[in-house]
């Protein structure tokens, strides 16, 4: 990857609905360049795709919880199951293995605590390969960032802005 790899990753990150011919404006690239350079990337797996952010409280999901996870046991049979779990839940938006005094983290959202306590309760704790369950209220988002910073310092002299 060079600058302007980067430098398209940058823009798409800031604004993905920007065309070929935007993008090539901002870094000095031709649409038909920036596009044979987006297809590379989209075609390596470095762009995985594209998304709207949603605000959740205005889909009626007013709590997020951490809640950290423990397994009975470390069978293949329980770590598969516990995938299949993560799988299955609408509400668990992101899940984590982690080390530490947990096994996993998860990110689940809720209409509101008593939905959630039902989740915790009579979906979670029904799962007999699942042995401990802590859970953390989110009181306020501080921070929520979806993109990466270029990788290398050479390239930030060559900031992309987006209208």
């Amino acid at each position: 990857m060079d600058k302007f790899d980067w430098q398209i990753i940058q823009a798409l990150q800031k604004n993905g609905r920007l065309t070929n011919q935007e993008i090539g404006d901002l870094i000095g690239l031709s649409a038909s360049q920036c596009s044979r350079r987006r297809q590379l990337l989209e075609q390596k797996g470095i762009i995985l795709g594209y998304t709207a952010r949603i605000q959740q409280q205005a889909l009626g999901m007013e709590v997020t919880a951490m809640i950290h996870i423990n397994l009975r046991t470390h069978e293949a049979s329980s770590q598969q199951a516990f995938q299949e779990l993560i799988e299955a839940e609408d509400n668990i938006q992101d899940a984590f293995s982690i080390s530490g005094d947990a096994d996993f983290i998860l990110k689940v959202v809720a209409e509101n605590l008593e939905q959630l306590s039902h989740f915790v309760t009579e979906r979670l704790l029904t799962y007999s390969f699942i042995g401990h369950i802590k859970s953390y209220i989110v009181l306020k988002k501080i921070k929520e960032q979806n993109h990466f910073l270029l990788k290398s310092k050479s390239y930030n002299h060559h900031h992309v802005h987006s209208a």
